[in-house]
Order: structure tokens, then sequence, then C-alpha cells
């Protein structure tokens, strides 16, 4: 069961550190922030050494003055475990809690993020500041919630202490029980790696061609979610030990973690930091880049993981650290438009970073909604708009949910072995992006779907499209679910290598695609990666429409009679084989597709084979907007954002009323450069 944020109403807030600021400017900043319609005060998360200066010596003076305060002017607060930077005197006192480098580097004090989850002093020290902050915080007024720490495994997330190591040798002796098992599991009677004592299992070390067991380093990567989740679990058992009326949640979303488990089992819900201008700076050279609009699908990920969620950094200046000035500024509207993004998506608190820019420290580049000389400027009066249109929604979108018949499929096996696996790693992540974008730019809203194996037919059914383009990694367990899916009614489809791997990542004794043949009804006749002195082949669709198949093709192999090929491969030795296949079997339709997906296929398929446009009959929308739908008892809310820096017509085929203007509109609307709408199905 998916676990949500409920809020009665959207709300707002702002990340802030009075431990930055003489306490002269507190009233004044939180007086400012009622102002502007905020709600909620992030606070507390870098505070460490704040809370507890000497070990063993605890201080709260500083935050109980600023929590007083902000609760006296009628703000609430989020309060942050403090444990993403260790202070000075306890990495000095106990170095072990510092990580260590595959190498064997030891990840030195100064920045943040460098202590390691399992070393005992760590969980110990952890543990004490974590009690003594629910201890004397757990009954105040203002405060409604915790974050546990700040973002995991962000800047890095590989972990190689002495700590690591040893418990990573327990992991496995509880995983495989004994070391024929373990032997087995990671395939070591290739290249001599057969382990005959335990104590000569290590986490994965510096290789000659850095390529190491690649059975090793999947789980290596369990291991390590593992170890996030435990110690995320270790501080909410404390907290909730001493409280019951504060939620608990974290944020971020970034690798080697599974966050639906960390959620699932740790979270009253979870929340993300939505950095749009990211996307605008990646360089993108590929057709139609999304830039902020790619921001949409890591939106629609946490949306996965909690379908009401919290943003508790959403982006509100030019971005970056003292090392890099990287990002530009928004640019008028783009405030605005980022924060209706995220709440066109799930979110029903968007909590704004920062109050203030940093005058000192590495973010002295990133900047806040107030800049340094704390003067009003063109961000302010921005979100100023935000906070009043977000209250003339009222209670409407708040504990709606994100409407979506389609879903693209994703799962942690696959994606952290393909990190380690160039032959499909990398097309998956091209074949999910055209797929993503073939839905953003037909106006067809998208899940991101997370499959696992204790996944069921009631979770996928939701779905009547499922794309799964790449999973090497499908275990007998999951081809018989899918097949299950599509008998049901369900269309699903899936791209070239595809289905050869079991759960430890060591291949299949069966042909390509293995336990999806059946349901497929093809095997893998040939396969070649496409060299980039080949001429590049194509896809010929029996409608007469061509589309390259450059990167890896495969020929497919018709097995059964009812197998439809759709297309075929030219320009090539494999010329006139099947390329594109569909079966119908039971009431649904698998696809299976020999190559990489790209946008000109992924939308013809869409539109054509799929019949993914069921919102024409409502509008007329040109591809630089995006049409996102949230639903609250039986009424649509049609959220409509233009990432263009231009002006966009869109035209109504019935009535809808505006809640930000208080207006009917119909028929044709002009949006302005960066403009949203949010409109409202009447009543007929």
């Amino acid at each position: 069961m998916h676990k949500r944020l409920q809020e009665e109403k959207v709300r707002l807030g702002v990340c802030y550190y009075p431990e930055h600021w003489s306490e002269e400017m507190w009233e004044n900043d939180f007086k400012r922030m009622k102002d502007l319609g905020f709600t909620y005060v992030r606070m507390g998360e870098f505070a460490w050494t704040v809370f507890e200066p000497e070990e063993g010596k605890f201080t709260f003076e500083l935050f109980d003055k600023a929590i007083d305060l902000a609760w006296k002017i009628g703000l609430k607060i989020i309060l942050g475990t403090p444990t993403a930077t260790p202070p000075a005197w306890l990495t000095t006192k106990y170095p072990d809690v510092l990580n260590v480098s595959q190498d064997g580097l030891t990840i030195q004090h100064g920045e943040r993020r460098h202590y390691n989850y399992n070393s005992k002093n760590y969980k110990r020290l952890s543990s004490i500041i974590v009690t003594e902050l629910a201890k004397h915080y757990k009954n105040h007024p203002s405060i409604v919630g915790w974050q546990i720490d700040n973002e995991f495994n962000c800047e890095i997330n590989v972990f190689y202490s002495e700590a690591d190591h040893t418990e990573f040798r327990n992991w496995v002796i509880n995983k495989y029980e004994t070391l024929d098992k373990l032997n087995e599991a990671w395939g070591t009677v290739f290249w001599n790696q057969t382990y005959t004592n335990w104590n000569q299992i290590y986490l994965t070390r510096k290789t000659n061609q850095n390529s190491p067991n690649p059975h090793h380093a999947l789980d290596e990567k369990r291991f390590i979610s593992d170890s996030v989740i435990a110690f995320a679990k270790l501080q909410a058992d404390i907290l909730r030990q001493h409280t019951s009326n504060q939620w608990i949640s974290t944020n971020g979303m970034f690798g080697h973690l599974d966050n639906h488990r960390l959620t699932e089992e740790v979270l009253d819900f979870f929340a993300y930091d939505s950095y749009p201008n990211f996307g605008r700076i990646i360089e993108d050279n590929t057709e139609k880049p999304l830039r902020d609009r790619k921001w949409s699908w890591n939106l629609s990920e946490v949306r996965s993981i909690s379908p009401n969620f919290a943003i508790f950094e959403q982006q509100a200046g030019p971005g970056g650290w003292v090392t890099r000035m990287e990002q530009p500024s928004p640019k008028p509207g783009q405030i605005r438009l980022w924060t209706f993004q995220s709440i066109a998506h799930g979110a029903d608190m968007v909590l704004y970073f920062r109050w203030r820019t940093a005058t000192k420290g590495t973010e002295i580049y990133w900047h806040g909604i107030n800049d340094y000389h704390n003067q009003p400027n063109r961000r302010i009066k921005e979100v100023e708009q935000v906070s009043k249109e977000i209250k003339q929604l009222e209670n409407k979108i708040a504990g709606s949910f994100y409407q979506a018949e389609a879903a693209i499929v994703l799962d942690y096996n696959n994606q952290w072995d393909g990190e380690l696996d160039n032959w499909y790693g990398p097309y998956a992540t091209k074949s999910k992006e055209a797929w993503f974008k073939a839905f953003q730019y037909n106006h067809v809203p998208v899940d991101a779907f997370n499959l696992t194996s204790e996944s069921t037919i009631e979770e996928i059914k939701q779905y009547k499209v499922l794309i799964y383009p790449h999973p090497a990694i499908v275990t007998k367990e999951t081809a018989t679910l899918l097949e299950t899916y599509v008998h049901q009614g369900g269309k699903i489809v899936f791209g070239c290598r595809t289905g050869y791997k079991d759960k430890t990542g060591q291949a299949y004794m069966l042909p390509f695609p293995g336990y999806l043949a059946n349901l497929t009804g093809i095997t893998i006749d040939d396969f070649t990666r496409i060299s980039p002195f080949e001429p590049i082949p194509v896809v010929n669709i029996r409608n007469g429409k061509t589309f390259v198949a450059d990167d890896f093709n495969e020929v497919l192999q018709v097995n059964n009679r009812d197998v439809e090929v759709i297309g075929t491969f030219d320009n090539s030795y494999y010329q006139g084989k099947a390329a594109l296949v569909k079966r119908n079997t039971g009431a649904g339709t698998s696809y299976y597709f020999g190559g990489v997906f790209d946008i000109q296929l992924a939308s013809f398929l869409l539109l054509n084979e799929l019949k993914m446009n069921n919102h024409n009959h409502l509008f007329e929308i040109p591809e630089n907007i995006e049409l996102a739908i949230r639903k609250k008892e039986e009424k649509n809310y049609y959220f409509l954002l233009n990432y263009s820096d231009n002006d966009q017509e869109i035209f109504l085929k019935q009535k809808m009323n505006n809640l930000l203007k208080g207006t009917i509109e119909r028929n044709k609307v002009v949006m302005r450069a960066f403009d949203i709408l949010v409109l409202e199905e009447m009543t007929i």
C-alpha cells in the first residue's frame, strides 16, 4: 500500500536556517513568510554542532527561540535530524564513521554526507542525538513532522569503509547461508573467483579493468539500499517511541536506494527536492529535449512512491555551489510554472529552497527567494502570486490523485544491474526517455510503476498500457504475472534485450526472451550491435512508414501463427526479417520490438496501436504544453503547463472553469510564456 501525504489544502512553505542569521533578523523573516501565505518552515537538518557542541553536551536554546517565535507568528515547523553532517568533534574522535572510496581513500570532513551507514559508532551517536531531539521537541505545538537526515545517497552512493565490508559479509551470510549458495549466485567459478571462507568476502574492490564480478556488484547495490533503510529505520523507531502526533518523512530520490521500500517500511510519506533548471543545463542532443519538463518524469517516479507527496525543496532561484555557478536564474514565470508542475504531479505541500541566499559556505551561489541584500525582488513577487493562486484552489486539489491509464515500468534490479551492463543499461535509459517524450508531446498522462516480486495483478491492471522497454532480469513469476495482465485485457510493450537474465544477473540457458517467449510468441534468431561505421538499419512498417533502428537489433523468429509482423528490417543483412510484432492473447496484446525506441516509433505505437489519444475530445494543445490531470470525487482537474518562452494557443472543445481566474473559458485561450492553467470540468 502506497503511503501518502494528507493535507486538507495545498500548502506552501520555505527552508530556513536560523543558525545562519542573527537573531535580530528572525522576527522580520518569519512575519514576511506569514505574509506570503506560507504555512511551513523546514529547519535543523545541518545543525548537529548547534544541538550538541560537545559529545554528550546538548543545548537547544537557539532552536527553542526560533521555533517558539515561528509558532507565535503562526508558522509550523518541519524539523530535520542532523545526521547528514556529522560534527568535526565526532569525525575526529571516531574516524571509523567516515566514508571510504573503493580504492581505500578516506573521505575527509569538510563538506557533507561524509559518513557511512554501518559504523557502530555512527549509529550509536546518531541514536543519541535523535533521542535527545525527540524527547525535547515531542510536545512542541509548532512541530508537525520530522525529516530524517537529508538526501540519502546524494553526492555519493557507494560505501567502502571497514564497517561496510564487515556488515556486507554479515549480509551475504544471512542471505545465502552457505558458501556454495553464494558461489552459485555470483558465478564465482568463472575466472577462479570461488570463495572458500566467509572472511574472503568484501564489497567490490578495485580491479584491473574496473570491471568487478557483475553478480557481486548487483548484490552490493542491494546491500547499500538495505543499509540506508536500516539507518533511517533506526531514527524513525526512536522518533515514534516518543511521539505519535508528528509525521516522519525524508527527502531525495538518489541512486542505490529502494525508495519504495524505504517509504513503505519507515516513512509516513515521501518528499522530493525539485530543481527543474538542472534539466535546462543538462546537455541533451536528442530530438525534442525536455529540459525543465524532464522533471515531470522525476515527479512521476516520486508519485509511484507516494501518490500524494511533499516537495521539501522547490527551486526558487539560480543554483550553484562555489565550485560551479551553473544554473541561470529562473525566467519570469518559471518559479510559478515549476511550483504548479510539482502540484500537477501530486504534491500537496511545496517548500521553497531557500528563504534567503546564504552569504557563507559552499552554497553561496544557490539562491533562494530573497537575495543577499534582503530587499524586494521579482522572485518574491512571483511567489506571492503563486500563494494567492493556491488559496483560490481552496481544498479542491489537495487529496486528489494524478490520473493516468498508462505506465512506464521500472524496477530496481534492472536499474542497478544496468549500471554495469552496457549491453542494455543505456538502452533502457534511452527508450524510457523516448517513451516519456512520446507521452508528453502527445499529451497523454503517464505514471511510473515500480514492479517487484510482490506486485499483484490488481496493482498493474489499473493501467490499460504498460511500457517495459528492456528488462533484462525477468523471473518466471514476473513473466506469469505479465501474462495474466495481458490475458485480462492489458497491453504491454517490450524492446530488445528483454528477459534473458535471472535475479542474480546470470543469463538463462533459454532462447531469448526467456520466460517471456510464451507471452510474445517469438524467440530471437540473431542479434547485433550497430557499429558507427555501418549503414543504419531501418524498420519498414506495413503502412509505409519507416523508422531507424540504430544501437542494437534483434531478428525475431515468429513461433506462433497468431503473431502479427508489424515491421521488418531493411538496409542490413537481415533485410526482410521481423523487427516489430504484436500478439493478441486473451483480451489483451503484447508488442515486441527488436531494437531501441526513439520518439518517432514510440509516438507511432502510442497513437496507432495503443490508441492512447483519449483527451482529443477536450483540447487541441501544442507540443510545448504539458497536460496533467488530478481527480477528486469523480471530478477531473486539468493542469496545462506552458514550458515555452512564447505564447501558445489552446483550443477548448467544451466550457471549463478557470480556477485561478474565477472565469469560464471557452474556445481559444492564449497562454503566455511559462503560463499555467488549472481547469475544472463544468457540471452539465
